[in-house]
């Protein structure tokens, strides 16, 4: 499996880079109230990080940092904070997502296009299907 916390510090510099403009100097958007320990910037890049590393349960992330990676995450949050601010936070994770995709696709001129073979036509039903077949 790959590794969670170097994804996140990787994920968390280009987020930095595209976002910077639009949080202050502690990573969060402004708002009324207490300052969250674990930044604005910080959800959205552990978002993108478990998205890219496939792992589609927020049970599934939370009980692998709690297990494997005891004291990389500073000032984590539980999963019910992660999630309500993730889904505060989905905009600004969706301009990110969309400018980290635009800076790939520069430089690509091949895509791969990841698609499941469906079959269309099976010999049994042969004899019933017209497609294909002249008049």
């Amino acid at each position: 499996m790959h590794n969670i916390r170097s994804n996140f510090i990787k994920i968390l510099k280009v987020v930095k880079e595209i976002l910077s403009e639009q949080i202050n100097e502690k990573g969060n958007y402004t708002r009324r109230g207490t300052v969250p320990k674990f930044s604005d910037i910080e959800v959205i890049a552990l978002s993108l990080t478990s998205e890219c590393l496939v792992i589609d349960s927020e049970n599934l992330l939370f009980s692998k940092l709690a297990t494997e990676y005891v004291g990389d995450f500073d000032n984590l949050i539980s999963r019910r904070q992660y999630n309500d601010r993730r889904k505060s936070l989905f905009e600004k994770t969706e301009i990110a997502r969309k400018s980290m995709a635009e800076r790939l696709n520069k430089q690509s001129y091949v895509f791969a296009i990841d698609s499941m073979p469906l079959e269309i036509y099976k010999i049994s039903r042969g004899q019933r299907n017209q497609m294909g077949k002249e008049s």
